[in-house]
């Protein structure tokens, strides 16, 4: 573990000078915030799907920011070739490759890391990653489960570093506006806030037990998570749907809505109750004769489904959440995983809905409207998204680097952690089926050691510990 370092008072530095302020930074984290002048070295950790993305979203601002993708780094060797080969055609230079994120952390030349692995290695990378006095940028959730939350939070203040959650809707100029439309009072009183992922998924199928391809790491991919036997059912993306690596849809596309609607509704605690219930619905229970399989299609995450197939999959389609605070204040949210119609004033599949005592508000991506009472149409709206304002979430980030200024980060670990603990409340409460009252205060539940016993990982795999003391 990296010893800490004394402090580096508030100065400035370099020519276009950097302050130093607002968060004491160690000494080797300090070495991690380059000048005005001076550029960030990158190290990128998961390279595929969203991977893929943050490749062009770094790239992008390359130039504009000074920025350099230095390494890629993935458990999966096959991706280097095609990987390496899209950042040197978006951003102009090609990245050394690494399989072992260990080896990242120990590169003194690296100041920052963009975390993009699969929800299980969440806080293990980002609390090796402050250890080693690096800079993080790590996706939703932030955490796999409540308590690392709390531990990420504890290592990036112990260490005194930069942590982004990437929920990038808290860069966006038009979300931004409607928040503060309904702060300002737009929409009168609000008391409760809906959240919608409406998300139609075909079965992702079963797969007998095999070998891992040659050049993936299986090992260090499964991390924290108990061993198990490979299967490619449960690997790359679809690692979503099993309860020992990922968190359902309610925790893949639910972060970015719960986010929302906890920010407008303007709270900075956990709620005092919740309850979520559901299921795996409009799947085959039993496996189809072969002559009567669903021929595979490839769907996002370049993986095959199924139609109604029979599925391994553990987490549910089919969810419906809802969240009370100390106040009365609601906020719910709903996970649709079939054929659904959709909500709002002309259809939001992924998006939010905020109830107050003059109205309501819609939000669906990067577009607002809000409605007066009973009228059927919008009385205030958001202009069209200027183009380029996808990076606007890794230009903050790197912009908040370099003011020194951790209160210029959009999203800090502990605004993602809070956003990313009420899908992990929702899951607990789906898992024990009931009604479930929550102590914000200490972080557990009330009179329920059932529901206490998920709050964590009941054991890590040896070496990839999740620490007690970050």
């Amino acid at each position: 573990m990296t010893k800490r370092r004394d402090f580096i008072k508030t100065g400035v530095m370099g020519t276009a000078g950097i302050a130093i302020g607002g968060l004491s930074l160690s000494a080797k984290s300090y070495n991690a915030v380059k000048g005005a002048n001076e550029r960030i070295n990158l190290a990128l950790i998961g390279i595929r799907n969203q991977g893929a993305v943050h490749i062009g979203y770094w790239s992008s601002i390359r130039e504009s920011h000074n920025v350099l993708l230095k390494t890629l780094c993935d458990t999966d060797e096959r991706l280097f070739d095609s990987r390496t080969k899209l950042a040197l055609e978006k951003g102009g230079t090609k990245p050394a490759t690494e399989w072992d994120l260990r080896k990242v952390f120990d590169d003194k030349d690296i100041h920052a890391v963009s975390i993009v692995t699969p929800n299980h290695w969440h806080a293990l990378a980002t609390i090796w990653a402050c250890q080693a006095g690096k800079h993080v940028y790590v996706e939703k959730p932030a955490s796999y489960n409540i308590w690392e939350g709390k531990k990420m939070i504890e290592a990036a203040r112990k260490y005194n570093v930069f942590v982004q959650v990437g929920k990038n809707n808290r860069s966006s100029p038009n979300v931004r506006e409607a928040i503060k439309f309904i702060h300002d009072g737009g929409i009168g009183e609000v008391f409760m806030a809906r959240g919608l992922c409406y998300k139609a998924r075909d079965s992702y199928g079963m797969a007998k037990d095999s070998q891992p391809p040659a050049g993936f790491h299986y090992d260090q991919w499964l991390g924290p998570a108990p061993m198990r036997p490979y299967n490619e059912k449960k690997g790359h993306y679809n690692w979503h749907w099993y309860w020992d690596t990922g968190n359902g849809d309610t925790g893949n596309t639910g972060p970015h809505q719960l986010d929302i609607a906890r920010w407008g509704l303007r709270k900075d605690e956990h709620p005092v109750s919740v309850y979520s219930t559901g299921g795996l619905y409009g799947l085959n229970k039993e496996e189809s004769a072969p002559d009567k399989k669903t021929p595979g299609r490839l769907v996002y995450g370049d993986v095959e489904a199924y139609g109604h197939d029979k599925t391994f999959q553990e987490t549910p389609n089919t969810q419906t959440c809802s969240f009370k605070y100390k106040d009365g204040t609601l906020l719910e949210f709903e996970t649709r995983g079939r054929y659904t119609n959709q909500e709002g004033y002309k259809g939001v599949e992924a998006g939010n809905i905020f109830y107050g005592s003059e109205g309501y508000l819609e939000i669906a991506g990067d577009t607002w409207k809000a409605f007066r009472r009973r009228e059927k149409e919008p009385f205030a709206a958001s202009k069209e998204a200027a183009p380029g304002q996808e990076a606007n979430h890794y230009k903050n980030f790197i912009e908040a680097l370099r003011s020194g200024k951790i209160e210029n980060l959009n999203c800090d670990i502990r605004e993602g952690v809070i956003s990313s603990d009420l899908a992990h409340l929702a899951n607990i409460s789906y898992r024990v089926d009931r009604s479930l009252r929550f102590d914000g205060a200490s972080e557990k539940f009330i009179n329920d050691p059932e529901a206490d016993a998920l709050l964590s990982r009941k054991e890590y795999r040896k070496p990839y510990v999740v620490p007690e003391n970050v």
